[in-house]
C-alpha cells in the first residue's frame, strides 16, 4: 500500500513537473511567434512542422508544442499577414502526410487541418495544380479523403475520423459507423459524431444508450440537445437507476433526497425498500408521503387461518377494483413424483395484501374458503391480475379438486400475454417495467412449514403487490412502451381472460356472471 502511494505521489510530481516545463516552452515559441519570424509567423510554424520529422522520436512532441503556441498566437493576433502563403505549404504537408512521404502522428494531421484552418476547397486547389503537373494521385480529392478516413475507421482511431470527417463536411457514414463506436466505447467519439450528423442521429445515440442501460449517457445527450420531447422519460429513467444504486449501497436518506418529493421516483424508492426486505423504511415513506399501493409493514401483510380473518379478507377484497394474484407449494425434488399441495395463496390490493393458509382453511372450513374464492375469483366486478396464473389455476385445482372456486373464474388479466418477451419470468418482467427485479432466493424455501419467516411472508406478498405496480405502470405511462414491442399502449382489456369448466351454471353464478363488468379506467386503474 505503502509503495502504491509513494508511485502515485511520484507519478503525480513528475506530471506536475512536465506540465510546467511544457508551458514554459510553449511561452518560448509563443513569444517567438510574437517576434514576427521571417517570411510570418504562419508560414514559419508551416516549415518547422515540414522538417520537425527529421528529430524522430522527438518530433510528437515539438510538433504539439509548435501547434499549441501557435493556437494561442492566434488567439491574441489581429492577423498573421502571411496566412495564404502559409495555407498552401500547410496543406501540401497535409496531403504529405496522407500520402505517407512526411510521418506525422494522425494527430498532428489533423491540427494541421484545424490551425490553419484548411477547407476541401483549399485542397482541391493545391490539388489541381498537381494535376496540371500530370500527378494523378489527386484526381477525386473527395475521394481521396474518404479514403484516407476510412482508413482510420478500419484501424479504430474513431475521434480522428470523426475529427476529419466533421472538418471536411462528409456525412456519408450512418448509424452502422454509431453502433461500431458505441461497441468499442468510444462514446466521445460517438456524440461528437450524432452531433455533427444532427438530430436523427443523436436520437439514435439516445436510444442506442437507452437499450445498453447506459441512462446517464442518455440522458446528458437529451439535456444537452433539447431532445425531451423524443424522449420524454429518459430523465426519470436516469434518476431511477441512480436511485437504484444508491439502494443497493444502503444510502436510504441520500437516495430519498435525489428523489427530492416526485412521486414517481418515491414510488420507485418504496418500491426498492420492498425488494431489499426493509419494511421499516417502506413503512417511514409511506407515512411521510402518504403513498398508497404498497403493503407498508406487517400490519399491511395479513395472515388468513381461520374463519374471521377471511371473512374480513374476503369483504376487503370484494371491494377492491383490481388485485393481485399469486401462489406458493413446497418444492418437489423427486423425479416422477406428484407436486406437493398448494400450501398459500397471496391476494393483494392496491393497500392490502392477504396471505391465505389454504391447507389450514381447506381442513378447517373447506366450505366456507370455497364459497369465499368462488365469490372472488368468479366477480365480474374485481380485475384479477396473475403471471403465468393458468399454472398455478391448474395446480390448486390438482391440489383441491372437490372445491368448485377453482374450476372457474371471471376477469383474469395473465401479465404474461401482454408481452411477447417473458425472459426472466416475473422479476424479469419487473426488472424491465419497474427498473429492479425481484429477489426470488426465496422461491424453493419450504411453505408447509408454520409459522413461515418474516422473510418469506414479505417475499409471498410483493410477487402479488408487484402484479398491481406493473399494471399501472403500463395503463398510466408511456415509457413502459419501449419494452412493449413498439406499441405505445398496451390494450391491456383485450388480454382479460374467462374460464368455466362446467358449462351448467346455477342461478346464483348466471347472476354473478350478469353484473355489469367494472368501470376500469386506464388512469384510474
Amino acid at each position: 500500500m505503502l509503495l502504491q502511494l509513494y508511485s502515485y505521489t511520484f507519478l503525480k510530481n513528475v506530471m506536475f513537473m512536465a506540465t510546467k516545463k511544457f508551458r514554459a516552452l510553449q511561452q518560448e515559441v509563443h513569444q517567438v511567434l510574437c517576434n514576427s519570424p521571417q517570411p510570418g509567423p504562419a508560414t514559419f510554424v508551416a516549415y518547422c512542422l515540414y522538417i520537425l520529422p527529421i528529430f524522430g522520436s522527438y518530433c510528437e512532441g515539438f510538433s504539439h508544442l509548435i501547434v499549441s503556441a501557435f493556437h494561442r498566437f492566434l488567439k491574441t493576433a489581429a492577423t498573421t499577414g502571411d496566412s495564404l502563403e502559409a495555407k498552401i505549404i500547410a496543406v501540401r504537408l497535409f496531403l504529405d502526410i496522407v500520402e505517407g512521404s512526411i510521418d506525422h502522428d494522425e494527430r498532428i494531421a489533423v491540427k494541421i487541418l484545424e490551425v490553419f484552418d484548411i477547407k476541401l476547397t483549399d485542397i482541391e486547389k493545391v490539388a489541381s495544380q498537381s494535376k496540371a503537373k500530370n500527378d494523378r494521385r489527386f484526381h477525386n480529392v473527395k475521394a481521396f479523403l474518404e479514403q484516407y478516413i476510412f482508413g482510420f475507421i478500419e484501424s479504430e482511431s474513431y475521434m480522428t475520423a470523426v475529427n476529419l470527417l466533421e472538418h471536411f463536411s462528409i456525412r456519408q457514414s450512418g448509424e452502422s459507423f454509431l453502433v461500431k463506436m458505441i461497441e468499442k466505447k468510444q462514446f466521445r467519439a460517438a456524440e461528437k459524431w450524432a452531433t455533427f450528423m444532427g438530430k436523427p442521429m443523436l436520437s439514435m445515440l439516445v436510444q442506442e444508450y437507452v437499450d445498453r442501460n447506459k441512462l446517464k449517457n442518455a440522458y446528458l445527450i437529451v439535456k444537452k440537445n433539447n431532445l425531451q420531447q423524443e424522449f420524454p422519460d429518459v430523465h426519470h429513467k436516469y434518476k431511477e437507476s441512480a436511485l437504484k444504486k444508491l439502494a443497493e449501497k444502503a444510502c436510504w436518506d441520500v437516495a430519498e433526497a435525489k428523489a427530492n418529493g416526485d412521486r414517481q421516483l418515491v414510488d420507485y424508492l418504496v418500491y426498492l425498500a420492498m425488494e431489499a426486505g426493509y419494511l421499516e423504511k417502506v413503512d417511514e415513506l409511506c407515512n411521510r408521503y402518504s403513498l398508497e399501493g404498497f403493503p407498508k409493514a406487517q400490519e399491511d401483510i395479513i395472515w388468513v387461518d381461520e374463519l374471521n380473518g377471511l371473512g374480513k379478507a374476503t369483504c376487503h377484497i370484494e371491494g377492491s377494483k383490481v388485485v393481485g394474484l399469486d401462489c406458493e407449494w413446497k418444492p418437489n425434488y423427486v423425479k416422477g413424483s406428484k407436486p406437493n399441495k398448494v400450501s398459500i395463496m397471496q391476494i393483494a390490493s392496491d393497500k392490502k395484501v392477504f396471505i391465505l393458509d389454504l391447507i389450514k382453511l381447506y381442513n378447517d372450513v373447506p366450505d366456507v374458503l370455497d364459497n369465499c374464492l368462488t365469490h372472488i375469483l368468479r366477480s365480474p366486478r374485481i380485475l384479477k391480475l396473475g403471471y403465468n396464473f393458468h399454472c398455478d389455476v391448474k395446480q390448486l385445482a390438482q391440489s383441491y379438486g372437490d372445491l368448485e372456486c377453482f374450476k372457474c373464474y371471471n376477469m383474469l388479466l395473465d401479465i404474461q400475454s401482454m408481452f411477447e418477451d417473458p425472459r426472466g419470468g416475473l422479476s424479469g418482467l419487473a426488472e424491465k417495467i419497474l427498473g429492479a427485479g425481484l429477489n426470488k432466493t426465496r422461491r424453493n424455501s419450504n411453505w408447509e412449514q408454520r409459522p413461515l419467516s418474516q422473510n418469506q411472508l414479505e417475499y409471498a406478498a410483493l410477487d402479488a403487490a408487484v402484479l398491481i405496480q406493473i399494471f399501472y405502470r403500463v395503463c398510466d405511462h408511456s415509457h413502459a412502451a419501449d419494452a412493449l414491442d413498439g406499441h405505445n399502449k398496451i390494450e391491456w382489456k383485450s388480454y382479460i381472460v374467462s374460464h368455466m369448466d362446467n358449462p351448467r351454471k346455477s342461478r346464483k353464478e348466471s347472476r354473478l356472471r350478469k353484473e355489469p363488468e367494472p368501470e376500469v379506467k386506464d388512469n384510474e386503474a
